[in-house]
């Protein structure tokens, strides 16, 4: 029977919905109004109330043989019947709470997500059967496990597609936005003057320009989703020559950059130096001395002074064999260039001394 309630359930699931009119409202007095929406706090809403139905027909069916399907279709027009007005009477309410020494609007969240997400838990609530009212139920994580499931359930059968949702959750906005933070206010004295301030309101949905992003939001958050999108084509930020999408952008600094940061290949042995990839080649030129002496400490260790060291150094950079050795990649190469220039000359002064 709950498998037959699931077709059923997603069969009609998107039969006896209120759909409000998003469009220009025509006053009495001729007035247009815009009322254009926060896109972001509109979708912000509507993700809230697959979640507020999910608890409502999981608490309405605790103990019972029905699962939640069954009840959906019916719960959720019920829980559009109740949060419409609701939201409709938030800022009435709202005021009349006040205790006269204080703005009771200054002291409420502004923020229309929150206050809907309270409209929704009340309705909610108010669906708990007897057993869920009178049981540990509502704190277990078999609850909330059957809850989030549901929500999986609904969304992968479309029972209430986020379009269709959003449409209520633009309603929702206006009625509790008491402070026309998330949605334009402005009326005008005809369609026209109302057209042409439609292509200008900073509520209007406005489409990413980035290759491969599909994000809409109200134009007056460009700034902010540019600032956030991963699709942005941005410079380095290690200051290479090359530009990055910025969600390949730590990829891109901590393996191909030629501009990422390295320690010396001789760090190991006492170069403690660390600097740009590309720059790997003009550090061993310049720090050549000093990797000779680290170098050559190792081969030699306690056998020759700091003097002697340094005198050998110098030979060593004077040598035919300069240029390989600063080329030599690391300790291992360097070492041994080194051992067979040193055994060169010293073979070398042998001769001479047997020539003398």
């Amino acid at each position: 029977e709950e498998v037959d309630g699931n077709q059923r359930a997603g069969q009609e699931g998107t039969m006896d919905l209120p759909l409000p009119d998003p469009g220009p409202v025509k006053e009495d007095v001729l007035s247009f109004s815009c009322d254009q929406c926060d896109k972001e706090t509109v979708h912000k809403i509507a993700q809230l109330l697959n979640p507020g139905l999910a608890a409502a027909c999981v608490d309405n069916t605790t103990g019972l043989f029905r699962g939640p399907a069954s009840v959906a279709v019916l719960i959720r027009k019920e829980m559009v019947d109740y949060i419409t007005p609701r939201s409709e009477t938030f800022v009435a309410e709202t005021m009349a709470q006040g205790d006269g020494n204080a703005d009771p609007a200054e002291e409420a969240s502004d923020d229309p997500a929150d206050i809907v997400s309270d409209i929704v838990d009340e309705f909610a609530r108010s669906k708990r059967n007897f057993f869920s009212r009178v049981s540990a139920w509502i704190l277990s994580d078999s609850r909330e496990d059957k809850i989030d499931d549901f929500v999986q359930e609904m969304e992968t059968n479309a029972f209430w597609p986020m379009d269709r949702r959003e449409v209520i959750a633009e309603t929702l906005l206006r009625n509790v936005d008491f402070k026309n933070a998330y949605h334009c206010s402005m009326k005008f004295e005809s369609e026209q003057q109302l057209a042409e301030h439609r292509d200008s309101c900073g509520f209007r949905i406005a489409e990413c320009t980035n290759d491969a992003c599909r994000v809409k939001f109200s134009a007056a958050h460009r700034e902010k989703h540019d600032a956030e999108c991963p699709f942005m084509i941005l410079p380095c930020e290690q200051k290479c020559s090359e530009s990055i999408m910025r969600r390949e952008m730590d990829r891109h600094c901590i393996t191909v950059c030629p501009m990422k940061l390295m320690n010396c290949p001789f760090y190991q042995i006492g170069c403690q130096s660390a600097f740009p990839q590309c720059t790997l080649e003009k550090h061993r030129e310049e720090f050549l001395h000093s990797h000779l002496l680290y170098v050559l400490q190792v081969i030699h260790k306690q056998e020759a002074s700091e003097e002697e060291m340094e005198q050998r150094a110098q030979l060593l950079e004077k040598s035919e064999r300069q240029k390989e050795l600063s080329e030599a990649l690391d300790v291992r190469s360097l070492t041994m260039a080194v051992k067979e220039q040193e055994a060169k000359m010293k073979k070398l002064g042998r001769d001479l001394s047997i020539a003398s």
